[in-house]
């Protein structure tokens, strides 16, 4: 009988330290590795793209770094998660204001916050992920890494099987329609988002041609009236970041008749927070679509 017990306890023992080991997780990213020993429930980010990959999880930050300006997160993202408190900018989050929502992870964006990581990660555990610069396909894989953060790898996964059918189906519908370029304009000038930017990189997926030549390895490319004459894409999507751009004044040259996109008339007006900002799977099916429809028309 006594040993009886003493088994009982010793598998209840063994039983306790099992469950307890198999929440234990470790994931690799940008700054090492992390470990967590339970699934966080308070999320802070500091990228939109990782605000995009939460909300197909089905997970609401407490906060996010938006710029002073939930708008700047997209309304598809918005319409999938709660309300949250702002911690400040993308560039310069406010480590106050993350520390006062008390996350137990924090994901940042590893090419703007490395100077920061050590302050972050005396506030909560915080996972170092590409999210400026990032490419389509550099993002799907990183979807998948805060799925296993966040313990949704279940939800996530099917969501990007329906995600991908998807891209397909617009993929069909938009072969061989010229080249496509997608550009951001202000006052000070247009810069071209070559096929390693994210929209490019959409651009791409969808088989669609770029008017850039192959040789080309930069991201952002600052465009004179000259360069987009010699370039002469079929399509230019333009996102403004400021009421007037150096496009009004170009469209006023005679020589913006020589365009195609002037002849045909292909210039579409698109959000800039959609296509340059946002960079998540949500986007992408929303630049997907604005393509598809513009070339209906």
């Amino acid at each position: 009988m006594r040993f009886s017990v003493i088994y009982k306890l010793l598998f209840l023992f063994s039983f306790s330290l099992f469950s307890s080991q198999s929440f234990a997780l470790k994931i690799d990213h940008d700054a090492g590795s992390i470990e967590f020993d339970s699934t966080p429930q308070r999320v802070v980010v500091l990228a939109f793209s990782f605000v995009d990959a939460l909300a197909i999880a089905g997970v609401s930050p407490v906060g996010i770094a938006d710029d002073g300006d939930k708008n700047r997160v997209i309304k598809r993202v918005r319409d999938n998660i709660e309300d949250w408190q702002s911690v400040g900018s993308r560039y310069q989050p406010s480590l106050e204001a993350i520390a006062a929502l008390k996350p137990d992870l924090i994901i940042a964006d590893s090419g703007r916050h490395h100077s920061i990581y050590q302050d972050l990660t005396r506030i909560a555990p915080t996972l170092m992920l590409k999210s400026r610069g990032v490419t389509y396909q550099e993002n799907l894989l990183i979807i998948e890494k805060i799925a296993l953060a966040v313990d949704k790898q279940s939800r996530v996964e099917k969501r990007l099987i329906e995600h991908k059918k998807r891209m397909l189906d617009f993929k069909n519908k938009l072969s061989n329609k010229g080249s496509f370029q997608f550009a951001v304009t202000s006052e000070k000038g247009m810069w071209l988002h070559s096929p390693y930017s994210y929209a490019g990189s959409v651009i791409e997926e969808l088989a669609l041609t770029s008017p850039l030549p192959s040789s080309n390895k930069q991201v952002y490319l600052q465009s004179s009236f000259e360069q987009l004459l010699s370039l002469n894409p079929d399509w230019l999507f333009v996102g403004q970041y400021s009421d007037h751009s150096v496009l009004d004044k170009w469209q006023k040259s005679p020589l913006w008749k020589m365009l195609t996109i002037s002849k045909s008339q292909q210039v579409v007006s698109v959000s800039a927070n959609v296509w340059s900002l946002a960079s998540g799977l949500l986007a992408a099916e929303q630049i997907a679509e604005q393509l598809t429809q513009a070339v209906k028309k």
